[in-house]
């Protein structure tokens, strides 16, 4: 997961199956007055909490089996490797899903749109994400933990760049480095349509809070069949609490 290690999963123990929802409170902007020792401070500021509701409304399961005769003449392990690509499929469609949460961003917090896309060039990428940075800066946006997520195409372009390049990292976990104090991902999960108009969303990991469990696992023998078959179930749920705190670059390949 990609768009997983950008959210916050502050919340995910509580949840309680498909259906239950977590309460999400924020406390509201504290005022700060001018002091005068002859009127003093007067009666203090009642704070107001604001509380929004994440609920747990999605579920993806897999099931499969493998036959007994398949099992003794395979050469490796079928029903570990079928668990091994299950849990990647679930996290996949896991990551598209928070990928979708582009469409909260804040008004304004926008470079470019379906109608007007930016096409980024090599010695152009790395200023569209300093100019979402820059978004991220003026929405007073906490300088830690922020992040872009770029596709292949994009991150193309930024490897041309040496400004980019002399700290570049790959890593498993998509991690390709760092622009502006945002850490930079890669992945084949920016939503984009038919390979146009792609969202690269910058933020803060405070911006999306998701939870998410593996609600069952289990192994059985079906009734009709010589074979054993393993069947799971994940629920997950996310939302957007703070708007502000993203920011989306919508590109053309060219």
């Amino acid at each position: 997961m990609v768009y997983g290690n950008i959210v916050n999963t502050d919340y995910e123990g509580e949840i309680k199956g498909q259906g239950s929802m977590v309460k999400i409170n924020s406390i509201g902007a504290v005022t700060i007055g001018t002091y005068d020792k002859s009127t003093g401070i007067g009666n203090p500021q009642e704070l107001d909490s604001a509380q929004k509701t994440l609920t747990i409304d999605q579920a993806k399961f897999y099931s499969f089996t493998v036959d007994d005769v398949d099992a003794v003449q395979a050469n490796v392990d079928l029903l570990s490797g079928g668990i091994v690509e299950a849990s990647y499929g679930l996290a996949n469609v896991v990551d598209q899903y928070i990928a979708g949460f582009y469409t909260e961003v804040k008004a304004g917090n926008v470079i470019g749109n379906d109608t007007t896309r930016i096409i980024p060039t090599s010695a152009t990428a790395y200023d569209y994400l300093v100019d979402l940075g820059v978004i991220l800066d003026e929405n007073d946006v906490p300088e830690g933990d922020r992040f872009v997520v770029v596709p292949a195409f994009f991150y193309g372009l930024l490897v041309k760049d040496p400004r980019y390049t002399k700290d570049a990292n790959v890593m498993r976990t998509g991690f390709v480095g760092n622009i502006d104090n945002m850490s930079v991902y890669k992945s084949n999960n920016v939503p984009n349509t038919t390979g146009a108009k792609y969202k690269i969303i910058a933020g803060h990991k405070s911006a999306i809070s998701f939870a998410g469990q593996v609600d069952s696992v289990e192994a059985y023998r079906p009734e009709k069949q010589f074979s054993d078959a393993i069947k799971g179930l994940q629920v997950y749920g996310a939302k957007c609490i703070k708007p502000e705190a993203l920011a989306v670059l919508t590109a053309n390949k060219s």
